[in-house]
């Protein structure tokens, strides 16, 4: 299934509080071909976690909307699914369970059910664990999981929240290597919010730089660089530097902005 498009415009979050009101965003306009490959980076605080509530349909916008193949979201489903940083899996289900627990939810038959949930374990290469229970999993291996749980589902969006944050820098790499696989194998939308500016290299078609609080689109940065990447490639050095560029901007300029007397 083809990806969709995704179109953000004049996207803005309020969040009210006791203390007042705080604004994540402010003014988001930014469009996403269907099957592409967008990693989004920023200083800490800068929305970026909000950005993908709003697109998943998990918080209303305060101003703007989110569009997806030209209709606009009103709450979540299931063509966009969320990948967190917590893999987020039930501790009494072994891993076919798990990744099976979607679509029993949405009715698939059974034998759909194991034939989709076999192609994906094979996909995430935990065809080996498929009765494992959680806790016998490492990290890694756990988030393998949390993706074969989103792709079966056949989303045409895969939002990814700082998935791999928690994850040693070895088995860092080695994920990045299995979400390029998968994302040329599925072709699903991929929208990935990390603050290593490394990974949004590897990683992204474009890379999205957001601005300091309120967070809107600072610079789209086209990245050129050959499929498979790693670290070591020249055109992933290139996007690196001149992400690193724009975002130490940033914080130099958010450093000279005068401080709220609250």
């Amino acid at each position: 299934m083809k990806g969709a498009d995704l179109k953000l415009v004049m996207l803005g979050k309020r969040f009210g509080g006791n203390a007042g009101q705080t604004e994540a965003l402010r003014d988001v306009n930014l469009e996403i071909r269907g099957g592409e490959f967008v990693t989004i980076v920023g200083p800490s605080g800068c929305g970026k976690s909000t950005l993908l509530s709003l697109v998943a349909g998990l918080e209303e916008p305060t101003t703007g909307w989110v569009a997806m193949d030209g209709h606009r979201v009103h709450g979540p489903g299931a063509d966009r699914i969320v990948v967190f940083q917590d893999a987020a899996l039930f501790p009494w289900l072994d891993v076919t369970g798990n990744v099976e627990f979607g679509l029993r939810v949405a009715g698939v038959p059974r034998k759909d059910r194991q034939q989709r949930v076999l192609e994906h374990l094979e996909m995430v290469q935990l065809e080996k664990f498929a009765h494992a229970r959680v806790h016998e999993l490492s990290g890694g291996m756990k988030q393998r999981v949390a993706l074969a749980r989103a792709l079966v589902l056949r989303p045409r969006v895969l939002l990814m929240d700082e998935p791999f944050a928690a994850l040693d820098v070895q088995i860092r790499e080695e994920m990045q290597s299995v979400v390029q696989d998968l994302w040329v194998r599925s072709g699903t939308t991929t929208l990935f919010v990390t603050h290593d500016v490394r990974e949004a290299a590897v990683l992204g078609d474009r890379i999205v730089v957001l601005s300091h609080r309120p967070g809107t689109v600072s610079a789209i940065l086209e990245n050129g660089a050959r499929r498979p990447r790693t670290l070591n490639d020249a055109g992933v050095a290139e996007a690196i530097r001149r992400s690193n560029e724009i975002l130490k901007a940033e914080v130099q300029w958010s450093s000279n902005q005068p401080k709220m007397q609250l």
